[in-house]
This record gives structure tokens, C-alpha cells and sequence, in this order.
């Protein structure tokens, strides 16, 4: 087995919430993911966070990231970003967020259009019936 194969015991010591967002790969810069944290987007343990506010394993982070909203739990701290695998390692998300997130998902992937869209460029009757019901 290689070293970069073992898996390192995951840190717990204290780290700001943008850098752990940035770490957990959520945001690909940290001042996207402190703008996040500054828009209210980010709730640690049910209060409004800022980007200097301290998360620790155990805490519950709600991120609201486009129209999914994400419940986790910090199971590690990182100051650094690392691999994507690393990175998962960092938190769990709970089983009803992931269930509403694939329905949210499937709902905006899936679901029926409310409208359908026009076939393309009416024809020269359908102007004409156009202009006959606008009375011209």
C-alpha cells in the first residue's frame, strides 16, 4: 500500500467556516465561499453565520448553494484544500437533505414543462389567424 493510499486521522481542531466550505469543496475560491457565508447563504447550528465563525466536528452547517439547500455535518477541519476524496471525508450530509435534494433534482430535470415551446417561427397562417383575432 502507498502513502498517499492510508488515510490520515482527520484533524478537529477549530477553522473558519469559509475555509472549511473552501476545504469541503463547496466553493471553488474562499472569497466566493466568504461571499456565500456574508449573503446569509450559511447557517452553523441554526444561527446566521460569518466568515470568521469557528466550525468544529460535530457541528450542523446548512448551506443554501443555487436551489439546493445542504444539511452537514462536520466530521473534520482542513486548512488546505485537498483531493476530492479528502475533502468528502470532511462532513456527512443527513439522510432527509440528500432525499430532498435528489426529489428537488428529479423535479427540475424530470418534471414536465409548464409550457411547451413553440415549434419555431409561425406560419403564414398562423399569422393570418393571429391578425384575424386581434381584428385587424
Amino acid at each position: 500500500m502507498r502513502a498517499h493510499d492510508e488515510e490520515t486521522p482527520l484533524r478537529t481542531d477549530p477553522v473558519r467556516v469559509d475555509k472549511w466550505l473552501w476545504a469541503a469543496r463547496f466553493f471553488k475560491t474562499r472569497s466566493l465561499a466568504a461571499d456565500a457565508v456574508d449573503g446569509g447563504k450559511v447557517h452553523v447550528n441554526g444561527d446566521r453565520a460569518k466568515p470568521a465563525k469557528l466550525v468544529r466536528p460535530g457541528d450542523e452547517v446548512r448551506l443554501r448553494h443555487g436551489p439546493y439547500e445542504h444539511v452537514l455535518v462536520v466530521a473534520g477541519t482542513a486548512e488546505k484544500r485537498g483531493s476530492a476524496p479528502e475533502a468528502q471525508r470532511l462532513y456527512r450530509e443527513t439522510d432527509a437533505s440528500r432525499e430532498a435534494r435528489e426529489k428537488l433534482h428529479w423535479q427540475l430535470t424530470k418534471a414536465a414543462p409548464a409550457m411547451e415551446a413553440a415549434p419555431g417561427r409561425p406560419t403564414k397562417q398562423d399569422r393570418r389567424a393571429l391578425q384575424k383575432f386581434r381584428g385587424r
